[in-house]
């Protein structure tokens, strides 16, 4: 049976990278985006081109309804899931906490707790040997964020990739039974698209040489992590997690 993969927020960053690495790797791929298509379609058309299989979907994971809809399309375009990577999340503008409204809570805890929440529950259903699954994987896309509280920064963000951290400690036991194990990745300062929606395009150059390894990380560095979580030859390794931070 091939191995069929979803990533959520798959169509640029570290979920791009993990996209294009699954399928080198042997993975039929659906990407999952939520607005950018263009980006989603050349993903797909790049792992297309190398031989590969992907489909690019479209959902607001932070929405049921959208939720149920990508699982069903994954269902009837590529067949049985074998692996999740819950890699979609949001930030936005760094402040202080005496400067964010509840608006912004919900916004960022709607994507990055609430979605990976919904995305976790269908890839059980089809993944677990109690509802008839042949088992699989789920890597959750943390941040060392979760454990240092980028504070003046992303307080609410960080304490989402904490919500994360613990629904992978959580899920990873209720499910081990069930041939589904359940890790995370914590990624530390990556080169990606996702500091310039912080304000800060420049975040990387900026903290790169303040970090023990005295650079920032890579896209490919964190997918190479969650490939190997997914992957045998982490076949006993559950609840666990990677920092993939350079010594942050």
């Amino acid at each position: 049976m091939k191995h069929l993969i979803l990533i959520t927020g798959g169509g640029r960053g570290i979920g791009a990278a993990t996209a294009r690495l699954a399928a080198a790797r042997g993975y039929a791929v659906c990407v999952n985006y939520r607005t950018n298509q263009a980006a989603a379609d050349e993903v797909v058309a790049g792992i297309q081109a190398a031989g590969g299989t992907a489909v690019a979907v479209g959902a607001d994971i932070s929405s049921e309804p959208d939720v149920m809809r990508l699982f069903e399309t994954v269902d009837a375009r590529l067949g049985r899931l074998t692996a999740l990577v819950n890699n979609a999340g949001i930030l936005e503008r760094q402040t202080r906490v005496e400067d964010i409204d509840a608006a912004r809570i919900d916004r960022v805890f709607a994507t990055n707790v609430r979605g990976a929440f919904l995305c976790a529950r269908e890839a059980v259903r089809r993944l677990s040997t109690k509802h008839g699954g042949a088992g699989g994987a789920i890597v959750n896309v943390s941040s060392r964020a979760a454990q240092l509280g980028a504070p003046g920064e992303y307080v609410d963000y960080a304490a989402s990739k904490a919500a994360l951290d613990a629904l992978t400690i959580g899920l990873a036991r209720e499910v081990a039974g069930e041939g589904i194990r359940v890790n995370g990745v914590r990624a530390g300062i990556i080169d990606t698209g996702i500091h310039a929606d912080g304000g800060e395009p420049n975040r990387v150059d900026r903290l790169g040489p303040t970090l023990p390894m005295q650079r920032g990380g890579e896209a490919i560095e964190v997918a190479r992590a969650i490939l190997w979580l997914l992957s045998e030859e982490a076949s006993y390794s559950t609840g666990t997690f990677i920092d993939v931070a350079g010594g942050r």
